[in-house]
């Protein structure tokens, strides 16, 4: 018996010869709901009755339902997968529901596998929907990975996708991968067809910090659902037999100039043989960087702090605000002056800000807390010592002033 819907034959197997290779194939039937909902699906000649039945016999595990993965998991679900796994130790958050489609207002603050399944069985009743409420790691990776087909990548964090990389090329599993920043993303199947690893994309993780997380750096809410919706267009075609998968193409969408790019992949013959799950974590340096961190911590304040600070009308420092122009715009602590990190980065702003601090106190912030933390580090360098803002102008609007919006 085959242990999964690929040691069925070779890939790239026309539907007219599946029942073929796949006896068992014969024994899933449609109900007549199911007829009349995938009758759009069945008429296509590279679909039809053999194909729509692989769909229903198929299984995905989704690992993460964010922005990728919500569009994923609805056109999944509307497709007949018959089972879907989803992995996620999340809740729902407000500033989620710009782009995570699947969740909805009445979910904030909950789990977001429970919101996804919830949705998923509004679709698809008929669907097995098997939840892992966990952070994936090399412990259970394996274990999560092995009874499913095809694993789609929607994290978005470097660990995760060189750990669910390499569990697919220990599994044999093929791996559907999109990422997103801003207004660009990009989309290509893994370990496919003797195809290329995220390895030959990426043979080393960037320096823990250099990739803004979308929290700081934003996204646009539809780009996901174009990606996470490539993403399930080419998990339905490898379920299909389709011969033209991403396999070996990167593509590459900018959604602001309205371009699609490709770009070649192919397998290095010289990368690493993987043998087995290591510590994600340390590979991708970020405990060494924390400890680099904690070398150079800066004085922290709370939000408490400066209120009281900023209550006594006192002077003698100057506030300063680390955050995008555009941030800044949406939100400001009174008083707070911007001087953005890129510019402290680049130099530019390190003598600006010696001139405002001119023996005053400085105080810095930014979102959460870590751009200014990494502001003070360089300016402490440049013999500017100050002190940071603990939680930024998000622990300000939760714990200080409600009418300063969070975003």
């Amino acid at each position: 018996m085959p242990k999964n819907l690929y040691d069925l034959g070779a890939p790239g197997v026309f539907l007219k010869v599946i029942t073929m290779l796949n006896p068992n194939l014969d024994e899933i039937q449609l109900t007549k709901e199911e007829y009349q909902t995938y009758s759009r699906h069945i008429i296509l000649p590279e679909v039809g009755l053999e194909g729509q039945k692989r769909l229903k016999a198929a299984s995905v595990l989704c690992i993460g339902t964010g922005g990728l993965g919500s569009p994923l998991l609805l056109y999944l679900a509307a497709a007949g997968i018959g089972r879907i796994g989803i992995v996620d130790f999340d809740v729902v958050d407000k500033s989620n529901l710009q782009r995570q489609i699947i969740h909805g207002t009445a979910w904030v603050g909950k789990p977001k596998i429970e919101s996804a399944k919830d949705r998923i069985l509004q679709i698809n009743p008929n669907c097995q929907v098997d939840l892992y409420e966990t952070a994936l790691t090399s412990a259970n990776a394996l274990d999560i990975i092995e009874p499913y087909d095809i694993v789609v990548d929607g994290t978005d964090n470097f660990p995760t996708r060189y750990l669910t990389n390499d569990a697919c090329v220990l599994l044999n599993k093929p791996n559907v991968y999109g990422s997103i920043f801003r207004f660009e993303g990009q989309a290509t199947v893994f370990n496919y067809q003797d195809g290329p690893n995220y390895r030959d994309l990426y043979p080393e993780p960037p320096p823990p910090g250099m990739v803004p997380s979308c929290a700081e750096g934003g996204v646009l809410g539809v780009l996901p659902g174009i990606i996470g919706t490539i993403q399930a267009t080419e998990t339905i075609k490898i379920i299909l037999g389709a011969e033209n998968t991403l396999s070996g193409r990167l593509l590459l969408y900018n959604a602001w100039d309205m371009k699609f790019r490709e770009l070649r992949l192919r397998p290095n013959p010289e990368r690493p043989v993987i043998e087995k799950l290591i510590d994600y974590e340390q590979f991708c340096g970020i405990p060494q960087a924390q400890a680099e961190a904690e070398k150079t911590t800066v004085p922290e304040m709370t939000v408490q702090e400066l209120k009281q600070l900023l209550s006594s009308n006192a002077d003698g420092f100057v506030l300063l605000d680390v955050r995008n122009p555009n941030e800044y715009e949406i939100a400001k602590i009174p008083g707070s002056v911007l001087v953005p990190l890129s510019d402290i980065e680049s130099g530019v702003g390190v003598d600006k800000v010696r001139e405002l601090v001119n023996g005053h106190l400085l105080i810095a912030h930014c979102k959460m807390g870590g751009r200014s933390a990494k502001a003070l580090a360089i300016l402490k360098d440049a013999g500017i010592e100050g002190t940071n803002v603990k939680g930024g102008i998000q622990a300000w609007s939760r714990e200080i002033d409600p009418s300063v919006p969070e975003y």
